[in-house]
């Protein structure tokens, strides 16, 4: 049985690149569909958040994020990017590369090039240069984002997480009926995917090919 998961994350966010790593290492080999839903931490017009001149932040980094990225093993580093970019124009890229089938390259990419390469992903050619290497077509992809072409879509996934699926900190993973909020070790995810691959599907009322029941 297939298992569906849903896996809401913001590019800038640590703890999603660090629950990323340790998902995608349990879903090795396993019988899953996911999808990536976009979050902002920060939409505009919030203040940016500036970590590298924030005492608090370089605190948390140091007492939280990197016993983790040590345990774990995660190749992450804190961005020297200064203040951390606003993600709407990355998650918009994000909308073109799923609708051209490129949706894992282009993810995968964006978050690397943040937290291993400490590139820009607020600035336009620093995306488009990302695509390209995601195997999207750049034209195309830098004349979506400088008309905002998926602006209104990313609006409405927004919607999405905030109202419907009621996500108020990311990442979030939802995995058949299970949520695992914040960033788990590969076992925890192993262990609920194990959980959930057990579940027996529910028979509900159905119509079938020869209209019986209906």
């Amino acid at each position: 049985m297939t298992i569906n998961i849903k896996v809401y994350s913001d590019y800038v966010c640590p703890f999603c690149f660090l629950g990323k790593d340790q998902f995608e290492k349990a879903i090795e080999g396993k019988d899953v569909e996911v999808e990536w839903l976009p979050f902002e931490l920060r939409p505009r017009p919030s203040e940016q958040l500036d970590p590298l001149n924030d005492p608090s932040k370089l605190a948390m980094w140091d007492g939280a994020i990197k016993p983790r990225i040590e345990a774990w093993g995660v190749n992450m580093k804190l961005p020297n990017v200064s203040p951390h970019p606003y993600t709407d124009l990355a998650h918009e890229g994000y909308h073109f590369a799923k609708e051209h089938g490129k949706a894992k390259a282009y993810n995968d990419r964006v978050y690397k090039a943040f937290f291993q390469e400490e590139q820009n992903i607020g600035d336009i050619d620093v995306l488009t240069a990302l695509a390209k290497e995601a195997g999207l077509d750049e034209r195309a992809f830098k004349e979506t984002l400088n008309s905002r072409t998926y602006q209104d879509v990313q609006r409405k996934a927004l919607q999405h997480a905030y109202e419907e699926a009621g996500i108020t900190a990311v990442p979030t993973f939802i995995i058949g009926n299970e949520r695992i909020a914040g960033a788990a070790a590969r076992e925890v995810f192993e262990q609920v995917i194990e959980k959930e691959s057990k579940q027996k599907p529910v028979d509900g009322l159905q119509c079938d090919l020869d209209g019986n029941n209906c």
